[in-house]
């Protein structure tokens, strides 16, 4: 069987890291701060962003809650972003997505740059795509502090993606391509994905939709190096892409669902809340 990947445990060490730097952000008289917008009345989305609250209590950084009616308009949304955008006690501007039909999702562009914690503005995607990047979507974060946890080197090696959204699969290439792997994207129309994947040395999966895609045994190759960023929800339990058993007799490395990805998500949502706070106050953060 392959070795676990474990999240939980990683997660744990950057938070007790992430507690010191509020510590010491605290002593200079800076609380970071992470504000939390939701719209509509989502169970799920609000389930996130209270555990997103709790998680960042939990090392010392503020919230501020902002629950918005489901029917706002998008002249209303901005005008809440822009209040927060100038407000000097917030450090970072979380939007939980998805929003309501009405409000366009470019509208997470009106998030002050230095403030953007999930780094889905054009001007944080460009940087990174520069090689420059300062605030990172959390997801790809998570994964490379995965793979320097476990001294996992991807120099040189194949790496499928099977997602290509802003929020994991286009910033996670372009992260993985700067530590010199090879990546190829798959996606909902991709032909002949499942007996390509056989040729991979890592695959990232991000589908989260089980009815549409598992990961099986007989598509990956051995020593596969395994992430499985996907959520499905059946009968109240949580799935990834991957059936866990038969992959990881084959995978050198594997994630679980749950317990793999999904808490170093979260946990870069603090580390990213308490760099933009050192940017904002011209600090150097590591």
């Amino acid at each position: 069987m392959g070795k676990l990947i474990d999240g939980l445990l990683v997660s744990q060490h950057i938070r007790n890291m992430v507690k010191k730097e509020v510590s010491v952000l605290a002593s200079q008289g800076i609380k970071p701060c992470l504000a939390t917008v939701l719209v509509g009345d989502n169970q799920a989305s609000a389930t996130y962003v209270k555990n997103k609250q709790i998680a960042a209590s939990s090392v010392g950084i503020l919230t501020r809650d902002f629950k918005l009616p489901q029917n706002i308009t998008q002249e209303e949304l901005s005008k809440t972003i822009k209040e927060l955008n100038h407000d000097e006690k917030v450090h970072g501007i979380l939007i939980q997505l998805p929003l309501p039909d009405q409000i366009e999702t470019s509208i997470t562009n009106l998030v002050r740059h230095e403030k953007d914690v999930d780094g889905l503005t054009s001007y944080n995607l460009g940087l990174l795509l520069e090689g420059t990047p300062k605030l990172v979507p959390c997801t790809p974060l998570g994964i490379l502090e995965l793979l320097d946890f476990y001294n996992i080197d991807v120099k040189g090696i194949d790496v499928a993606i099977i997602n290509r959204s802003n929020l994991v699969g286009k910033p996670l290439g372009i992260l993985l391509m700067n530590r010199d792997a090879t990546v190829t994207f798959f996606h909902s129309k991709s032909k002949g994905m499942q007996d390509k994947l056989r040729n991979f040395d890592c695959i990232i999966t991000a589908v989260g939709d089980r009815q549409k895609f598992i990961l099986t045994g007989d598509m990956v190759k051995e020593n596969a190096i395994i992430f499985d960023v996907g959520i499905t929800r059946i009968n109240g339990k949580i799935h990834g892409d991957v059936d866990f058993k038969s992959v990881s007799e084959k995978a050198a490395y594997i994630t679980p669902v749950p317990g793999g990805v999904g808490p170093m998500t979260v946990t870069m949502l603090l580390k990213n809340t308490v760099h933009a706070a050192s940017i904002i106050n011209k600090i150097s953060s590591n």
